[in-house]
């Protein structure tokens, strides 16, 4: 549920130009959307209380989402240079948190978030910042996976202004004394690794052509610990019968693992195929965004030693 506050932001043309966020030159813009006459329920404060308390701002809305190619990302570390970008163009700051401040789970799923694999959120690890400069307002939803960081950036402004565009900023790498969390070590440290870039044929448990990052970075660590074992386990939401949906999960970790071996060379021994149906979900089934999540696949390592 999302409190609308009384207020609404009306974005009237002829005011000041749009800002424009400068990206860093390894950003790829993944989606964006704009409608010329629309409104946004902005937060401006965490969840509580069932609600995120919201004010309403309305003109040309655009919707983007950003990937910036780069292991070892931390959200800080993303956030900070387009905050600072926002307030040294006159934005005041309506509302920043992380993750619990913000009201973690429930405050992801009760505001606007672009589905996956275009924008990545990290139930554990997100930034949320809303601003405001006059008749503009701009919020930055920031995430990451162990091999890239994310960016959601929703705009309100005049009709004839243009959404944030990427420019030639330097490129962004993690922290030098900051090792990466790359795929190999995010299995070895949290045990599994959820693999969010796959997708399916509609209605299918067959896996789409691809290529795929994380199935490269699965079979080089295999390759690389040939004695270690993995469990490719599927999800479902919960849409259909308990019995279904365990039957569609486990046939496409199936259709994952024989993509492994066929294509990756990786031997049957140290892969299985497991489906959990929709038993173990990690969002809310009562949203689309929620549904979307809980229909994945995570490689679980099963070696003890």
């Amino acid at each position: 549920m999302i409190l609308r506050a009384a207020l609404v932001l009306s974005v009237l043309p002829g005011l000041a130009g749009a800002v424009s966020l400068h990206f860093p030159a390894n950003a790829t813009e993944e989606v964006v959307e704009v409608t010329p006459m629309d409104s946004y329920s902005i937060p401006v404060g965490p969840w509580k209380d069932g609600a995120i308390p919201t004010v309403v701002a309305e003109g040309a809305v655009s919707r983007s989402a950003w990937r910036i190619g780069a292991a070892g990302l931390t959200t800080l570390q993303i956030l900070a240079p387009l905050r600072d970008q926002l307030t040294a163009a006159g934005f005041e700051i309506l509302f920043e948190c992380q993750t619990d401040d913000c009201g973690g789970f429930d405050f992801r799923f009760g505001t606007e978030v672009l589905p996956p694999p275009r924008m990545e959120v990290d139930l554990g690890d997100f930034r949320f910042l809303s601003t405001r400069n006059g008749a503009e307002v701009v919020s930055l939803m920031v995430s990451r996976t162990a091999q890239a960081g994310f960016v959601q950036v929703i705009r309100v402004g005049p009709p004839e202004e243009a959404a944030p565009v990427v420019t030639e900023a330097p490129v962004m790498t993690a922290p030098s004394d900051q090792p990466p969390t790359d795929f190999a070590t995010q299995l070895d440290q949290a045990g599994h690794v959820v693999l969010t870039d796959l997708t399916f044929e509609t209605g299918s448990a067959q896996l789409a052509p691809g290529p795929y990052p994380s199935l490269v970075s699965l079979a080089e660590y295999l390759k690389a610990n040939p004695t270690r074992t993995v469990a490719l386990v599927g999800h479902t939401d919960a849409s259909g019968s308990l019995d279904g949906n365990i039957a569609l999960s486990k046939r496409r970790a199936g259709s994952v693992l024989e993509r492994l071996v066929s294509v990756y060379g990786i031997p049957r021994s140290q892969l299985d195929a497991e489906g959990m149906g929709y038993l173990a979900p990690v969002a809310s089934n009562l949203t689309e965004a929620g549904r979307e999540a809980n229909r994945r696949v995570e490689v679980i390592v099963t070696s003890t030693e």
